[in-house]
């Protein structure tokens, strides 16, 4: 029970990893807050509440600014305090060359999978630098670190949260909070497949193999941990305790 207690705030949580990463926060004792903008999400909370006291969804499109502070008030009304945010919330766009990109698909991209994350970290540190603890978790990509042909917004985009974690792990070095990116590698989920059609998924780590770096990210185990990028299939939580 790593986070027994904690309030978590995990966005795109109505499958694949998000979806793993709200399961796995609940049994290890969080209270949970999910949303996504499908109404599968209520089907995930129904799931959750099966090992979570208390568990709140919501149906709401990341990249609009006054859905997500509605959201964010909310849970705090409700729960009386946020410890963590996941920005897992992502959109994979098109496969393609740069002058090719669709403008209208370029945009809603980078709003989804950047502003999308700031404006939630926006809200959210509302709460933590009063607090004067929390730890965001940004879900990032190797795409993200080195950019690579036929990547296009997805890339950039989260370039762009790589730079955020920088900036604000900067900022907040002496509010006790924490700001690291973990990217999660191949996975078998849905946007993996839209990125790699032909890919035989039997061969890749599940959701589930990975979350490791989540619970130690998010606990207080990895205190005064921030800044960092970390690799969610190479991590081995028995060397960090050596």
């Amino acid at each position: 029970m790593k986070l027994k207690d904690k309030v978590a705030i995990i966005t795109g949580a109505s499958r694949g990893l998000g979806k793993a990463i709200a399961i796995k926060f609940a049994q290890e004792g969080a209270y949970i807050a999910i949303c996504s903008r499908t109404d599968n999400i209520f089907t995930v909370a129904d799931l959750l509440k099966v090992s979570c006291s208390k568990c709140h969804a919501g149906k709401l499109n990341v990249s609009n600014y006054l859905e997500v502070k509605e959201f964010v008030e909310d849970v705090y009304k409700r729960f009386g305090k946020i410890d963590i945010l996941v920005n897992n919330a992502a959109i994979l766009g098109e496969r393609t060359n740069i002058v090719d990109y669709p403008i209208d698909i370029w945009e809603d991209v980078i709003n989804v999978n950047l502003n999308g994350v700031f404006y939630f970290t926006h809200e959210v540190l509302k709460y933590m630098i009063p607090q004067g603890s929390g730890s965001i978790i940004m879900v990032s990509s190797s795409v993200g670190r080195k950019g690579r042909a036929r990547w296009g917004a997805y890339a950039v985009s989260k370039f762009g949260v790589e730079g955020l974690v920088q900036v604000l792990a900067d900022e907040l070095k002496d509010t006790g909070i924490k700001v690291n990116s973990v990217n999660p590698g191949p996975l078998a989920t849905r946007m993996r497949k839209q990125a790699y059609p032909n890919e035989d998924q039997s061969k890749l780590k599940k959701p589930e193999d990975i979350l490791d770096i989540f619970i130690y990210l998010a606990s207080d185990e990895s205190a005064g941990i921030t800044g960092m990028q970390f690799d969610a299939q190479d991590f081995k939580l028995s060397e960090i305790q050596k």
